[in-house]
């Protein structure tokens, strides 16, 4: 009986061992590339956990702009003025609190925990055409993207924030019907 718990713990250290080796070699390519953190070679300050969810948020905004963007960009025909509202409807407090809301139940317990820490984070600023609630999970939403962007985890980010776009657009689809 001895023997084999002690078995069992050599399998769960071995595991662990071997799941901390990949992390520092995806995190040593990440640095070898000059992309630690991010998708340009200027690397967060501490790691993302550290890092305030209000300046997770700043950066959560940026890129998930630059996502909606790229998205609107790959369908046909699409004239500036058309983009400009398209992208509206997709980066509005309103949007992105539904977006949230929509893909909460695809989210890791560390995710979870990233967008309630958004979410209670205070912003110092009043939301101007959105009410508070949608405003505090919009942060909430941001600063998710800005933690797997900070994290390198760049595909989970695309991952959510692809299910988010086209929840959003089916929803959008629905309600213009």
């Amino acid at each position: 009986m001895a023997a084999q718990m002690s078995g069992e713990k050599e399998n769960v250290l071995s595991g662990s061992v071997e799941r901390a080796e990949q992390a520092e070699q995806i995190v040593t390519s990440n640095q070898v590339n000059g992309l630690e953190g991010g998708w340009f070679p200027y690397p967060p300050s501490r790691p993302a956990r550290l890092i305030p969810p209000i300046a997770l948020a700043y950066i959560g905004d940026a890129v998930y702009e630059v996502a909606v963007r790229q998205y609107l960009l790959s369908k046909a025909n699409m004239r500036p003025n058309h983009l400009h509202r398209s992208a509206t409807k997709l980066v509005s407090a309103k949007a992105q609190s539904r977006i949230l809301t929509s893909i909460e139940a695809e989210l890791t317990e560390e995710e979870q925990d990233v967008v309630r820490q958004g979410r209670n984070a205070k912003s110092g600023s009043v939301p101007k055409n959105a009410d508070v609630l949608e405003y505090r999970h919009a942060t909430a939403f941001e600063c998710l993207v800005g933690y797997l962007y900070s994290s390198s985890q760049h595909d989970r980010m695309i991952q959510l924030i692809g299910l988010g776009i086209e929840l959003a657009e089916q929803a959008s689809a629905s309600t213009s019907k």
